[in-house]
């Protein structure tokens, strides 16, 4: 009897390792898109997660072609949605900018990543 508890933790052990695997907060899309050629300066970078994130240990910088940032340094959660992390921009002149994030979700995994966009004139 010992030996068949003994199998059923096992197993159960077992079954909870591929949701620990799943549990970072990859990138599922963003606004601007990865890769995309814009036509008009965009107010904010908004970045949707496929985990909920912690807030004061996620960021978005978004840098210009001379690699100064031009966000507004202002990152958050967005109220209604845990997995989306915005920052404002001030108006942008045509250009290629890049996006650097880094989060943590709430399971304490850490994700970073980058994409630039185009801002066309």
């Amino acid at each position: 009897m010992r030996l068949f508890f003994r199998f059923l933790i096992a197993a159960f052990a077992l079954a909870l390792l591929p949701q620990v695997g799943w549990a970072h907060a990859f990138l599922d899309h963003a606004e601007p898109a990865v890769g995309s050629q814009i036509h008009s300066s965009p107010v904010q970078v908004r970045i949707w997660f496929t985990e909920r994130l912690e807030p004061v240990l996620s960021r978005i910088q978004v840098f210009n072609a001379a690699n100064s940032e031009v966000d507004k340094r202002n990152v958050h959660i967005d109220g209604s949605n845990p997995a989306l992390l915005e920052v404002a921009l001030s108006p942008l002149p045509p250009g290629k900018y890049r996006v650097v994030w880094r989060v943590v979700s709430v399971d304490t995994h850490v994700t970073t990543g980058d994409f630039t966009f185009i801002l066309a004139p």
